[in-house]
């Protein structure tokens, strides 16, 4: 059977333009394009799990307006789980204006939604158990906190995705981690000023199992429960839009996890996903099926397994 993943945190409406590229100074530009499709960390995760075959559900909430019943109309029609998606009456969904260019290079101005409660009881946590991962961000901590500690409690592996500004719940959610994946920018708040290395270990002492680090074009470093730090390098393609590929890298690393990959395995199937989105337009529209995802690796062997450097 199919692995299943729950994926809990942010959900928004992305309205994304494409344009030739950025101005030096603010000006009126002419869009290239222009289309509005689902997006928000988590509900990307979501969408990228069961693109790749896993069976998704995505725990959230919105308003009740039209880019509420946009966002969920859009997770269903992926075949996303939405049962656990809270629909606020009065509140305001998160919405996103993206800005693309010809290399592939994006600004996001993103509001996060109004009225949304913060209150977890109303979560189905009963079904944790029956999970085989569970992946949260940091845009509904009381909602990650609850999860992490069911997930905790019932055996079932954790993912943690880790933006910047982590906020004031990041130490309690370590350690309910078992993979702690952070940005460079999120890695960098946590431990400002240290190398790469020495960050890792910091989120290692705070109690997460696996800490990792994505970054870009140059792939996933991480720290195992070795202590070792390994590198899985980043796939080199023709970037048309980036938007996007940090959450398909953790919607796919965190269903490789439910599929009980090892840990470099789970990197290498990630770093592939998110390589692949980086070839196509659209944000989420451009994340691959598992057909595609196998296509990719046959065509693109190296980079190789992932492989331990110095710290």
């Amino acid at each position: 059977m199919a692995a299943t993943l729950i994926c809990l945190g942010h959900a928004a409406l992305d309205h994304i333009y494409r344009i030739e590229a950025f101005p030096p100074a603010p000006v009126k530009l002419r869009a290239l394009a222009a289309f509005e499709v689902g997006g928000g960390m988590a509900a990307t995760a979501a969408v990228a799990a069961a693109r790749l075959g896993g069976r998704a559900a995505f725990w959230g909430r919105i308003g009740d307006d039209r880019a509420g019943e946009a966002i969920r109309a859009g997770l269903a029609d992926e075949g996303v789980d939405v049962t656990g998606l809270d629909r606020i009456p009065g509140a305001v969904s998160s919405t996103s204006a993206i800005i693309v260019d010809a290399a592939g290079e994006r600004l996001i101005v993103n509001h996060r939604g109004e009225g949304l409660a913060a209150d977890p009881g109303r979560l189905p946590l009963g079904k944790v158990a029956a999970a085989d991962a569970v992946l949260a961000d940091l845009r509904w901590p009381e909602g990650a906190l609850a999860l992490f500690g069911a997930a905790r409690a019932a055996g079932v592996p954790t993912v943690l995705d880790i933006d910047a500004d982590p906020g004031p719940h990041l130490a309690a959610l370590l350690r309910l981690t078992d993979h702690a994946v952070f940005s460079t920018l999120g890695l960098g708040e946590l431990a400002p000023g240290a190398d790469l290395a020495t960050a890792l270990a910091a989120a290692r002492a705070a109690g997460a199992r696996i800490a990792g680090v994505t970054r870009g074009a140059d792939g996933f470093l991480w720290l195992d429960a070795d202590d070792g730090v390994r590198h899985q390098p980043g796939f080199p393609v023709r970037a048309v839009d980036t938007t996007g590929a940090g959450d398909a890298f953790h919607g796919a690393y965190a269903l490789a996890i439910a599929e009980r990959q090892p840990t470099g395995a789970a990197a290498r199937f990630a770093a592939a996903v998110a390589a692949l989105k980086c070839t196509r337009p659209g944000g989420r529209a451009g994340l691959p099926t598992r057909a595609e995802l196998c296509a990719f690796l046959a065509m693109h062997p190296s980079p190789a397994e992932s492989h331990a450097i110095d710290a």
